[in-house]
């Protein structure tokens, strides 16, 4: 399965774009990075700079028609980044039209209420999300990993870095389960 690994280039934490994208290969699946630009994705530790990781597509030319699934690293600046550019929501939404499997864990839910297909879900986030969850229609849990199928699609969601091992073998897990 192609997976899409979707980060600003001021990316999120290294944990987050390196991890998911692994846990991908790992179990035998091509993870692809579109960003909004081509180059380089800088991820961060916390607010220090930290690896550098090469894009493979830009979303302005990526299809979701080519991905079996979406998944949306966290940190602060990334999903903040990626929901205020408007292709990055149309991907984003495109997963949710087609019924694909996405994945978001820590601030990555913004750019999923910037979509607006939180509505009637039951999710989990960093805790600062929960209002803004809550106010898009979402049901917010605090809980290691949530998976929620109330909806067009499977949705895996997670509160946090700690929380990446669960989230990837989880995503993992459901991706395969819907169709991988």
């Amino acid at each position: 399965m192609r997976i899409a690994v979707m980060s600003a280039p001021p990316g999120g934490g290294t944990g987050g774009l390196s991890q998911p994208g692994q846990a991908a290969k790992d179990a035998g699946h091509e993870p692809v990075l579109v960003s909004t630009q081509s180059g380089e994705i800088q991820g961060f530790n916390h607010l220090d700079k930290a690896d550098t990781f090469p894009v493979d597509e830009v979303v302005g030319e990526a299809s979701a028609d080519s991905f079996g699934g979406l998944v949306l690293p966290g940190g602060v600046a990334n999903p903040d980044f990626l929901r205020t550019d408007e292709k990055a929501v149309a991907f984003v939404k495109a997963f949710f039209d087609q019924g694909r499997p996405v994945a978001a864990i820590c601030h990555a839910p913004w750019t999923l209420v910037e979509a607006d297909v939180v509505r009637g879900r039951v999710l989990t986030s960093w805790p600062s999300l929960q209002t803004d969850l809550r106010n898009a229609g979402a049901t917010w849990v605090d809980e290691q990993v949530k998976v929620c199928d109330h909806g067009n699609n499977v949705l895996v969601t997670s509160r946090k870095p700690d929380d990446l091992k669960a989230f990837c073998e989880t995503y993992l897990a459901e991706f395969a389960k819907a169709g991988g």
